[in-house]
This record gives C-alpha cells, structure tokens and sequence, in this order.
C-alpha cells in the first residue's frame, strides 16, 4: 500500500537524512550541501530552513509517536532564537553558522515560517515560551508587515521598505506576492490549531478573503503570482506547483479558520485550482514547473513534484473520484524513478529536466529542506486513502 512505502521513505530516507545535518558544535543544522554531497559547514543558515526543520521534526515527533525525533525538534528550537532582532522585534533571514546575524532583511515570509515552526513545536510540547513566540512574531506580522491592502514582502532590520529580489523572478520586481500570502495564511492556520485566539482567525480570514477575490483569477484559473503594489498583476504566469500546493493549502486553512457557511466559494476555488494544473502540466512522468507568458517550463523542481500527491488526495477527498488516487500512484512511481536521489546518505535532487538529468543544484539551500517532501509524507500517512494503492 502506497501509505505504508511513504511511511518508510520518511522513516528511512528523509528524516535520517536531515538527522545528520544537525550541528552539534555551532547549533542548529548545517545550511549547505552541494549536488556531490560535499557539505559546507561554514556556510549562513537560513531561518526559512531552520523553521521549516522544526516545523518538520516537531510534527513528525508528534503524528508519529516518536519521542526520538523531539531531540531535533528542540535543537532546532533553540536555534531559532539566534534569528530573533532583540531591537526591532521579529527575525532575520540568515545567520551566519555560528549564529550570528548574516542577511538582516525582514521578510514577511520569513516571519511567517517562523511562527509556522514554533506553532508546530507548541503543539508537540506544550511549551508556553514557544506559544508567546508564535503569537509575538503573529503580532510583528500584523503590525508591521501589513498594511491596509495586504501583506508587504521584504523589509530592512527597522522595518523600513527594501527591494524585494528574495521573491521576485522572471525580471519582475514584485511589491506583492501570491507565495507570501499563501504561507502566512498556512502559518495562521497552524497558530489557530496551537492557540484558537480571535486574534489569529481574524487575521486568517484576511487571508483568505484575499486569496479568493485578488489573487484567484477564475477566468483564467489560476493563482496570478507578482503583484504591483496595487495587488495589479505585472507577469503573465502560471505557477502550477503553487497552484496544485494552494489547492489543498487554502482548503486546510479555510476549513480550519472560517465559519461552515463560507466554505462553498472555497471549495470551488481549491477544485479548480487543483484542476487546472493537473490538466495543463501533469504527465506520467512528473509536473512542469510553470508558464511564462505563454512558454512552458519543464523543469521539475522536487517541490511541486511532493505538492501534486497532496493536491491528487485532495481531490479524492472532496470529490471521490478514483482518477485521482490513480494520479496519486503514478506520480509516487515517478518520484521514487526519478526525484529521489539513489545515492547513500542523500535526499531528493533539487531540480532535474524532463529527460531526467540534473540542473545541478544542492541537495541543502536556504529553500531545500525536508518541509514539502516531509508536509507530504506527514499528510498522507494521515489521510484515509483506497487500499489498493
């Protein structure tokens, strides 16, 4: 049964695999590994990384009834402090491997990731520190990252505007973004399962009001992704990872922050969102990456590839409809054929092209971790899925 192969990858493949990344002389874990497993101990650790690891290992401690795994959860834990401003409040981008401050930038989505990570570790452990953490940095959010149209992006140690290169690309230089909206309404997600506050399910529907009437666009059924500042769109793009991963994510934090009677809209957005890629970029042999005006990336990035089984049990669970754990089992075949390394003492490639060789990219970055591998594996050892897959 596919449940019981993806236990045993997350059991055997990928905790283990970020288990040895823990550095024990410097704290926290070690923030590089190029594509030759050649790891770079002195190289900056990102609290995005960091965040993610806690938010990992404190939930896997959790659903899987693993007391062992706590002991990274705590390390990563007490890491987390090295990335707090003690002057300005909330927390940097990066440190450098001894935990000193690197990259100062102050990142909505990074604040975001944080309050992600500590609500896990709450949840696990019942520690009121890392509760008054979450709900501190929520507050950074709110007050300083917010303004009266919605969430800002980058912004210096005080708070003050900064360019916003961390989450822009294809030569646009976006002052809103669809990927910062999504994970803070998942980080609110998360704090309001830790602590039900007013405070925080006011915030999440903020959230999701936003996702469904500006970044949704129905006409063309996706997710638009660069924003001006007045929420206009700059770049004519589908990213489909982010539209299948928003799919099952907007649902998870509608379900879990809004009252019964506004769901409906929801669930025929998530569908759609969920639809719309799964006909545009699934293959028997993975998901394209994106569409930029109008030209097809078919890049796999190992991200969206763990994004499509959640967005596949997803659509099961709302519609029952038995193409989609067929979908399910093809995409798992391909996964193990082709994203996950082979190699002893590695994780999953990065990126590969669609004919199966590398980009050469590193196994551990600021943004490779074991976060949408292990979310995905987590979710569905947890989902009530057909036997016969």
């Amino acid at each position: 049964m596919i449940k019981n192969e993806i236990r045993e990858h997350l059991e055997k493949k990928i905790l283990p695999f970020w288990e040895k990344l823990k550095d024990d002389a410097q704290g926290g874990f070690f923030g590089y590994m190029d594509e030759e497993l050649n790891l770079k101990k002195d190289a900056d650790k990102g609290c995005i990384l960091n965040s993610r690891i806690l938010w990992t290992f404190a939930t896997a401690a959790r659903v899987l009834k693993q007391d062992g795994l706590r002991l990274y959860a705590d390390h990563a834990y007490a890491f987390l402090d090295k990335f707090l401003d003690p002057v300005n409040g909330g927390v940097f981008w990066s440190v450098t491997s001894g935990g000193e401050p690197a990259d100062t930038t102050k990142h909505t989505y990074c604040q975001a990731f944080a309050v992600y990570g500590l609500a896990a570790y709450y949840r696990l452990t019942g520690k009121r520190e890392a509760l008054e953490k979450a709900m501190d940095l929520f507050r950074v959010i709110e007050t300083k990252c917010r303004d009266e149209k919605g969430y800002l992006e980058a912004l210096k140690a005080d708070f003050t505007p900064e360019s916003n290169e961390k989450l822009s690309e294809n030569g646009v230089m976006a002052s809103r973004t669809m990927n910062t909206l999504l994970h803070v309404a998942e980080a609110y997600a998360e704090l309001y399962r830790a602590n039900p506050a007013e405070e925080v399910r006011k915030a999440g529907r903020f959230c999701m009001a936003q996702a469904l009437q500006t970044v949704y666009n129905p006409v063309k059924r996706r997710m638009e992704v660069f924003f001006d500042n007045d929420y206009r769109p700059i770049l004519d793009m589908q990213s489909y990872g982010h539209d299948i991963e928003g799919s099952w994510l907007i649902w998870d934090a509608a379900e879990t922050m809004l009252d019964r009677q506004e769901l409906p809209a929801y669930r025929a957005m998530c569908l759609d969102l969920l639809t719309s890629p799964t006909e545009r970029a699934f293959t028997d042999h993975g998901l394209h990456y994106e569409i930029v005006n109008g030209e097809v990336n078919t890049i796999r990035a190992w991200w969206p590839q763990a994004e499509a089984m959640l967005g596949f049990e997803f659509g099961w669970r709302m519609t029952g409809d038995r193409a989609w754990p067929d979908r399910m089992k093809i995409q798992w075949g391909y996964i193990l054929r082709a994203i996950v390394d082979p190699r002893e003492g590695s994780e999953w490639f990065n990126e590969i092209r669609e004919d199966g060789t590398s980009v050469h990219k590193p196994i551990v970055e600021e943004w490779k971790c074991p976060y949408h591998n292990g979310r995905m594996c987590l979710r569905l050892i947890a989902a009530d899925l057909p036997e016969e897959i």
